[in-house]
């Protein structure tokens, strides 16, 4: 068993305003998104499509972050929450209090992709695709967060690496942020890396991406609690996170096996 080091998730007071770890995390995401970008354009640049500088990544990363974090908040109201954000609708505000959802942020991203496309005339794929190698660095520092902050912790058990949570009970559980901090993160910006080495047909990486995040997630989903207030919604193991991660899954396996048989 591991005891879980509790770690204050505020890092330092500025009088009324506290820096906490999980807005840092967030931080360093777009920072990693960023310095990867650079370097695969640098390195790589005959597997991306168009043309990319550290102005113009610069440009999307403020697009994609506005995307993320407004459609990570919407959506978790939308998905999780409507009616307590309906009844008490100034809580929406609280960001320091949580409550982001992943499948919210994607599609804030898809939609700021959207925008991006048409605002720089490129293709919508083409940015996807140059986005989906980098964007796992994002997911591991957030999982970290989740970490740092004990939420989203797994079921209780007795393997050796359980973690015994400050305010997950007595017994020691699942780090099931830091299994999505491997499998969302790290196994996936390896297995993205490795295949945008060579140039890809259009849709390939950004299918990918779709594919493994919805595999990795729905995977942690079966050790994960779910969210109390809406506990299993079917057959007493599918859970919101796999029903939101299904038209991820459907998309993915549409645009890697279209572009396969081209």
């Amino acid at each position: 068993m591991i005891v879980h080091p509790n770690i204050d998730p505020v890092i330092i007071h500025l009088g009324p305003v506290g820096i906490q770890w999980y807005g840092l995390m967030y931080v360093l995401g777009f920072l990693g998104v960023y310095l990867l970008g650079n370097y695969r354009v640098k390195h790589y640049p005959s597997t991306i499509r168009g043309d990319w500088n550290s102005e113009q990544i610069s440009d999307f990363i403020f697009y994609g972050a506005l995307g993320a974090v407004l459609g990570g908040r919407i959506g978790y109201i939308l998905f999780y929450k409507p009616a307590e954000y309906l009844a008490n609708p100034i809580d929406i505000f609280k960001v320091n209090e949580g409550g982001m959802s992943f499948h919210g942020g994607m599609l804030g991203v898809i939609l700021a992709v959207s925008l991006f496309a048409r605002k720089t005339d490129r293709k919508f794929l083409d940015i996807g695709d140059f986005i989906a190698p980098l964007a796992p660095i994002g997911l591991f520092t957030v999982r970290i967060g989740n970490f740092i902050n004990q939420e989203l912790w797994g079921k209780t058990t007795d393997l050796p690496w359980g973690v015994l949570f400050s305010n997950g009970g007595p017994l020691p559980r699942h780090p099931s942020q830091l299994y999505e901090a491997g499998l969302e993160g790290l196994v996936l910006l390896v297995l993205l890396w490795w295949v945008a080495r060579k140039p890809r047909a259009a849709g390939t990486l950004s299918g990918l991406f779709l594919l493994g995040y919805a595999v990795a997630r729905m995977a942690v989903e079966f050790v994960r609690v779910p969210d109390a207030h809406l506990n299993y919604l079917l057959f007493d193991w599918v859970t919101m996170g796999h029903l939101l991660s299904l038209p991820m899954l459907l998309l993915g396996l549409f645009l890697v096996f279209r572009k396969a048989r081209q």
